[in-house]
This record gives C-alpha cells, structure tokens and sequence, in this order.
C-alpha cells in the first residue's frame, strides 16, 4: 500500500477546498445557498481483534479519530438545476503499532507501521430536472448490489455516476456506472476487485467498472419490492430480488426482509468460476421494548458469494467478523433488541445476536465445515443538553470456525455529528 503522507492532503487545506466548491455556483441563485447544509462527523473507534493463535499475527489493535465534513448545496433555479457537493475526510492516528497494524483503521506504510493521519476530498456535480437527479463524482451507496463500508474511521467511497428518479409515485429507479473505489483505510483511487475470503476466488481480479440499474416499488401499504442488476465488468453478473413487509399484528410490529440474490460469471477475466444462488431473510417481531428476530441464510451453487472486496455483502448473516457466504453454507441467526427507555433510562439499547452456519465447502479440498458468532452490543445516546445526540457503542463478537482463523473482538466507538447550518 502507497504511504498515505504521500497522497494526503493537509487538513486545513482540504477543508478550504471544501468550503470552496460549494461556492462555486452563482450567488444569484438562492436556492442553491437558502436549500444548502453543512455538518461535521466525529467518529472515535478503538478496534482489538485476538485471533486467539501464535501463527502469524495475533493481534489487531489500533485505536482513531476520524472527521466528516459534509458540504451540500442547494440547486440553481430554473428547469434543470445544477449544484455542487463535497465530502472532506480525515483520519488520525492515536494508537498504533508495528505488529499490531491491519484492523482497517488507517493505512499501512511498506514499512509495517500505520501512518499517521490521512484525508481525502470528494467533489460530486449534481444535475436535476423534476423529480430525477443525476450525480457525477464521490459516492457512499447503499444498494443492494453495492453497499460501502461504513464501519472504520472513514467510508469507503465510490466514484463514478448515479442517477436516481422518483417521476412516479411509489416508484425509484436507480442506475449508473461506477469505475473507482477508495477503500476506508487508504487515500488512493484503485480499481474495484473480486473479494476472495476464504480462497473462494482467485486474488487480485480486478474490474474497470460496475454497471448496476435497479427500481424499489411501495406497490402495497407496508410492502416493497426490490429488483436490481450488475455487472462487475469481466467478472460476474448479479441480479437481486427483495421483499421488505412490516405491519401491525397484535400489539407488535412484524416485519420481514427476504432476498434472493443470483451471481453468474462473465467476460474473460480470470476470476474462476462464479455460481452462486443466495437465498437469505430475516423475519422480526417488536413489542414494546422487545424485538426478537430470526435469520436464515442459504448458498447453492458453485461457489460462494461474489461482491466487491472491501464492501459489505447485502446479507442478512454479514455480521459484525464473519458473512457466512461460503459455497453450500447454509446459516441461521436468532436476534434480540432491548430498549431501556421502558424502565428509565432513555438513549440506552441492548442487542445481541447468535449465527451458526453449517456444511460449508473448504475451498480447493473436499472437506465441509461449520462456524459461528456470537455479538454483543450496548449503545447510548445523550438525549438532552449541550452534548444531544452524541452516541457510545460498546460492542463485543466471538468467532470460531473449522476453516478459518477463530477471532474474538472488541469495538468502543464514540460519535456525535455537529449541523453547521
């Protein structure tokens, strides 16, 4: 990985840079100054991952700062409105070691030693003409085709175009191409590539774009359907189909999230062969401060899943260390949520979660195997005074599996995002 000193930009400088481009339009406009924001992220993360064995690294541990500044104009009046956004990034180091390095936090020298600060500036150029908007520069999408990692100091972050369109009622279409990723811990555009976890594809294959197109429709009350497709160029084609369901019954909610995700290699890159049929859903019930949920994750085919290395796989068993997608991997998870608000302590909430997957195909052997995990999170938020909205999580995981390395991991992250205007 290049040192990221090498590719930063000072803070300072980044945040005028910001500050600048949402400026960029005619001030005649009002719309675009009265309809802009502004908001700053702090996020604090202490990450420490015990692979509970001597070979190799045992240890991950780091501990960052992390800061979001969100710039957003309005649109210029007239038919077709055009405006500005930015996203300024940076990443500071406040404990670290060589050998202790690899927790995704910060960036990693040739040296073996984590850097110690790093940033990035992300500009995107809007367009919208009714109800449809087209966004051209650095994004941190949400879809089920591709969804950034969201976990560490910063995001991942795409780049390329999005178009999104909402012109009937009920009904969003999504679509666009995407031909750069910068993942959490670096400050480097680089090409997108096929994640291999568990040697279930060739390392290293690399893509020169994804195209994906995709609608969500409210087609009932409390129903959506989904349906999207991609193509990671060269690689595989995917297509996703989704349920989402919540309604009353009783004196609860009961809610569910079914999808069915098909993955088919393409081209002639040499990624070896993609073949997967991803069934997974989630049905949960909330009453009063209770929610109890159950999971159930099934791979068929070929081979496991397929998703962009470094993104989070859209599915219901992709927890807090492992995705339990490996090929013939079959899983299950039994959730519960508690919120303390109902015996007076507003702000404060429990979860905890269990998945066990089974019959797992090891990767270039005959053998089968099973794992699991077991997570654990506490999370507060302050609920009044100058502090408001500031959150602590405190979470917990424990992963054992016949195939990979077994792991336990401890998270405290500490957030809170300031409005600017």
């Amino acid at each position: 990985m290049l040192a990221a000193s090498r590719q930063a930009l000072p803070p300072v400088r980044l945040l005028c840079l910001a500050i600048a481009a949402t400026g960029a339009a005619p001030l005649a406009n009002a719309a675009f100054i009265e309809d802009s924001s502004a908001s700053l992220t702090a996020t604090n993360i202490y990450l420490n991952r015990d692979f509970r064995q001597f070979e190799g690294q045992n240890k991950r541990e780091e501990w960052g700062q992390g800061f979001r500044l969100d710039l957003q104009s309005g649109f210029t009046e007239g038919t077709v409105g055009f405006g500005v956004d930015a996203m300024g990034l940076l990443g500071i180091k406040l404990d670290s070691g060589r050998g202790r390095t690899g927790t995704d936090l910060l960036p990693v020298h040739d040296d073996g030693r984590s850097a110690d600060e790093f940033s990035r500036l992300g500009l995107t150029g809007k367009v919208k003409i009714s109800a449809t908007e087209l966004r051209y520069g650095s994004h941190v999408p949400e879809l089920p085709v591709v969804k950034a990692s969201d976990s560490r100091l910063l995001p991942q972050v795409f780049e390329g175009g999005l178009l999104t369109s909402s012109e009937l009622e009920g009904l969003t279409f999504t679509g666009g191409r995407l031909d750069k990723v910068i993942d959490r811990a670096s400050t480097n555009s680089e090409e997108m590539v096929l994640n291999a976890k568990n040697r279930r594809f060739t390392s290293g294959v690399e893509a020169d774009h994804l195209d994906l197109a995709g609608v969500d429709y409210k087609f009932a009350p409390g129903f959506t359907g989904r349906y999207y497709f991609a193509d990671l160029d060269d690689i595989y084609r995917q297509h996703f189909f989704g349920l989402l369901s919540s309604h009353k019954v009783g004196a609860g909610t009961l809610s569910s999230d079914v999808r069915y995700i098909v993955s088919r290699d393409s081209g002639a890159a040499n990624a070896g062969k993609v073949d997967n049929q991803a069934f997974n859903a989630m049905v949960s019930y909330g009453l009063g401060s209770h929610k109890f949920g159950l999971g159930f994750q099934d791979m068929s085919g070929d081979t496991g899943f397929a998703y962009i290395d470094g993104s989070d796989p859209f599915l219901v068993n992709f927890v807090q260390i492992n995705d339990f997608a490996n090929a013939d991997e079959r899983s299950w998870q039994a959730r519960y949520d508690y919120n303390f608000a109902s015996i007076g302590v507003p702000g404060l909430t429990f979860m905890t979660r269990y998945i066990r997957g089974d019959d797992a195909r090891v990767a270039g052997t005959d053998d089968r195997g099973g794992e699991w995990e077991r997570d654990i999170e506490f999370k507060y938020v302050v609920q009044t005074g100058p502090l408001k909205d500031l959150y602590v999580r405190v979470r917990n995981a424990s992963f054992r599996s016949d195939f990979a390395r077994d792991a336990d991991e401890n998270r405290v992250i500490v957030g809170y995002t300031l409005p600017i205007w």
